[in-house]
């Protein structure tokens, strides 16, 4: 029997936390950290907590996520997800313990049109992506094998995402108004979870380090998430009826913040080096609205 590993997750109450949490592998000793538990805005408690728990890896899914807010709250998301990472990884470093640090496309700009490749320089255009990408730099600074794994589009059964914000408008509206020239991939946070247990249970060599991009596969815009929404969920009875989605730019949504135009993610390196393959998004997100 595989020798079991401790692992520390932050952000366990959140929607990767729980799904972390619901799917971890038998050979796991999950030590579960939601913000009650340990407040990582709160050097010394990141500090004490890690080095009396001693695990073998932290997975940092704990991150101040509210884009538009953080155009207001700079400070505040500066240290949640730029300066608590890098304490994450010194409290790491103390104990000997490897570090997954989730990140996200919103460390480019989207301005080009490709899928962005681990290597391509990073140009965040909001203050969320720019504290996001600064978490990245300081967890690499200190750990030479720290893992950062930049993710899009997140959704899960769990907290406030896309997925149940346009279920509950589709039960309450005649009409929706979707942006249309935004494009990503959605990714279910259950495949997302079960790809950093992977990470942390895959005994090939080399060990995973450095950057990694995972999402699920294929390209939507918001418009063409919301219209599959409505198709899957009609087809299992979650809506009852059909309306009008219309589609929008984004200059006739504005927002605090901006917002990238193309946040496709390439993935050739996570499977090149760890044999991981995603699944198309319509199939994550089936998965979720049948768990919903």
């Amino acid at each position: 029997m595989s020798q079991s590993v401790r692992v520390l997750v932050t952000g366990a109450g959140g929607q990767l936390g729980r799904e972390l949490l619901h799917h971890a592998p038998a050979t796991v000793e999950v030590v579960a950290c939601s913000r009650q538990d340990l407040d990582i805005a709160d050097h010394r408690a990141v500090m004490d907590r890690v080095q009396g728990e001693s695990p073998d890896w932290i997975i940092n899914a704990a991150a101040y996520t509210a884009v538009d807010r953080a155009e207001s709250e700079p400070d505040l998301a500066w240290t949640i997800n730029a300066e608590a990472p890098g304490w994450l990884a010194e409290a790491a470093g103390k104990v000997g313990a490897r570090l997954i640090q989730v990140s996200t496309d919103y460390v480019f700009s989207g301005e080009d049109p490709r899928h962005h490749a681990v290597g391509d320089p990073p140009s965040p255009i909001n203050v969320y992506g720019r504290t996001k990408l600064e978490g990245e730099r300081r967890v690499l600074a200190v750990l030479e094998d720290g893992v950062i794994v930049r993710t899009a589009w997140v959704y899960s059964r769990y907290g406030y995402n896309f997925v149940k914000t346009m279920l509950r408008l589709m039960a309450e509206r005649d009409e929706l108004r979707v942006v249309v020239d935004q494009l990503g991939t959605p990714t279910w946070a259950r495949g997302l979870a079960q790809t950093l247990w992977s990470l942390v249970t895959d005994s090939g060599s080399p060990p995973a380090r450095g950057i990694y991009h995972w999402t699920d596969a294929g390209v939507a815009s918001w418009y063409d998430f919301a219209v599959a929404i409505q198709e899957e969920s009609l087809g299992m009875g979650l809506l009852s009826r059909r309306i009008p989605l219309i589609p929008i730019a984004t200059s006739a949504y504005p927002t605090p913040a901006r917002r990238p135009m193309c946040s496709l993610l390439e993935k050739s390196r996570i499977h090149r080096e760890r044999g991981l393959v995603p699944e198309h998004w319509r199939v994550g997100l089936r998965g979720m609205l049948r768990d919903h």
